[in-house]
């Protein structure tokens, strides 16, 4: 039970992280999801987002901070 409330806690803090992230970007004025690139298709009965671009430069930045991280974990 403590492991699972271990993991809850991590998960919680990764969420703060993200929010912040998010809320940073915005006040940067980084407009995620209504990048160059993001998809956007209407049509008479419906329109189709897809936020590639920002996914993209999303991952991008995880991977380098997860990267740091882990290499800070590992020595």
């Amino acid at each position: 039970m403590e492991s699972m409330a271990r993991y809850f806690v991590i998960g919680g803090v990764f969420m703060i992280l993200i929010g912040g992230g998010i809320y940073i970007f915005s006040k940067f004025g980084i407009p995620l999801g209504h990048l160059p690139g993001d998809i956007y298709i209407k049509g008479e009965n419906g329109s189709f987002y897809f936020p590639l671009t920002s996914c993209i430069l999303i991952s991008v930045i995880l991977t380098i901070i997860l990267n740091i991280i882990f290499r800070f974990l590992h020595k």
